[in-house]
C-alpha cells in the first residue's frame, strides 16, 4: 500500500474518531510501528494533525466553508461568465476532468459539444452532464462528502490512476505565489490526481480567490496551463503567472 493510500485511511479514522493510536495505524493499514510513525510525521507536516505521545489527533481548526448550496449562490454573474468561456474550450471528442468546484459546474451547464467523455468525482456534475447528449460520464466512486457534494478516497485516486485525458478542469478556495490551495485535503489529494492525468490543467477561479490561502495546496503555480477568471489579480500575483507561462483568459 502507498504512503499516500494510508494516509486516506488515517485521515478517515481520524475524521470518525477523532483520535488515532501508533498501534491503530499498524493495525488499520498492516504496517509496522516505524511506517506508522513516518506517516504521522508526513501528516504533522502538512499541518493536518496534532501528534500526540503515541499518537495523533486532528487539529482544532476554525473553518467557515460554506455548503455546496450556498457557495452557488456566491459570486454566481462571474462563476456564470466563467463557466461560459470556459465551456467554449471544449471541442468534439475531448476527454476531460471535471472537479468538484461550483465554477466548474457552471463549465458543465454551458457545456454544448455533440460527443465528449467527462470523469469526475461530482455528483452535481454527473446529474447535470445526464441531460446532455452526446456526454459520456464516468463517475469516480468512493466515500461521499454528503455537504459538498463529491466522492473522495483510495478507491476514486486509483480509477484516477487509468484515465489519460486532454484537459482537467478545477477550481479551488485561495491562489496565492506559493500555490493553488482548497479547503478539504480529501478532496485535494483527489485533484492532485486530476492533474497528473491531463495534458492541460485549466484553473477555474472567480477574482475573491486571488491573494487567499486555504488549508491544502493541490497544485504548484507551474502545474497549471490556463487560468479563466472574471478579473485580473494584482502585479505580484500576475507577476507570479508569467513566470510560469501561464495564459490568463478574462470571462467578460
Amino acid at each position: 500500500m502507498y504512503q499516500e493510500e494510508r494516509i486516506q485511511m488515517i485521515l478517515k479514522y481520524l475524521g470518525e474518531h477523532k483520535k488515532i493510536s501508533v498501534e491503530e495505524i499498524c493495525n488499520l493499514c498492516n504496517v509496522s510501528r516505524d511506517t506508522a510513525r513516518r506517516d504521522l510525521v508526513k501528516l504533522e507536516e502538512k499541518g493536518s494533525i496534532l501528534r500526540t505521545r503515541g499518537g495523533a489527533l486532528l487539529p482544532t481548526i476554525t473553518r467557515e466553508i460554506k455548503s455546496y448550496k450556498d457557495r452557488l449562490y456566491t459570486d454566481s454573474k462571474e462563476k456564470k461568465a466563467i463557466g461560459k468561456l470556459a465551456a467554449s474550450l471544449i471541442k468534439n471528442d475531448d476527454k476531460i476532468i471535471m472537479d468538484t468546484a461550483t465554477t466548474v459546474q457552471a463549465c458543465a451547464e454551458f457545456l454544448q459539444v455533440d460527443s465528449c467523455t467527462v470523469i469526475t468525482n461530482s455528483i452535481n456534475q454527473a446529474d447535470i452532464l445526464s441531460n446532455k447528449p452526446g456526454v459520456d460520464i464516468h463517475l469516480l466512486g468512493g466515500q461521499l462528502n454528503q455537504e459538498q457534494r463529491f466522492l473522495y478516497g483510495p478507491s476514486v485516486i486509483s480509477m484516477l490512476s487509468n484515465y489519460c485525458v486532454d484537459k482537467t478542469f478545477v477550481g479551488c478556495c485561495g491562489v496565492t505565489e506559493k500555490g493553488v490551495m482548497v479547503a478539504f485535503q480529501e478532496d485535494g489529494f483527489v485533484m492532485k490526481k486530476m492533474i497528473e492525468q491531463a495534458d492541460q490543467v485549466i484553473l477555474l477561479v472567480d477574482s475573491s480567490k486571488f491573494g487567499k490561502k486555504g488549508f491544502f495546496k493541490f497544485a504548484d503555480l507551474s502545474q497549471i496551463d490556463i487560468i479563466i477568471t472574471g478579473q485580473l489579480p494584482n502585479k505580484t500575483l500576475m507577476d507570479a503567472f508569467n513566470k510560469y507561462e501561464i495564459n490568463v483568459m478574462l470571462a467578460k
